[in-house]
């Protein structure tokens, strides 16, 4: 596990990396965001304005929780912010 984390980037790294987003409308109004890339990274927002902030912050909080516990971060996938 050493090795691992001796040859992973910096926090900012993963930070700054770009990952394709998903956004669902839901029937009774809102949104759902998921980013696929990272397992369990999803959020609700009534705006696309509230969903894009929201998601932002869940991508953050998702990697920071990720790196703080030494798993591995997956790379983005090559669709970025693909609307569905």
């Amino acid at each position: 596990m050493q090795t691992k984390q001796a040859n992973r980037k910096a926090l900012e790294h993963y930070l700054s990396l770009r990952y394709p987003i998903t956004i669902y409308p839901e029937a009774e109004g809102g949104y759902v965001a998921v980013i696929k890339d990272l397992p369990g990274c999803i959020t609700q927002g009534e705006t696309p304005d509230e969903i894009m902030a929201n998601i932002e912050e869940a991508r953050q909080l998702w990697i920071e929780t990720v790196y703080e516990h030494g798993d591995e971060i997956p790379l983005p996938s090559d669709d970025l912010y693909a609307d569905e």
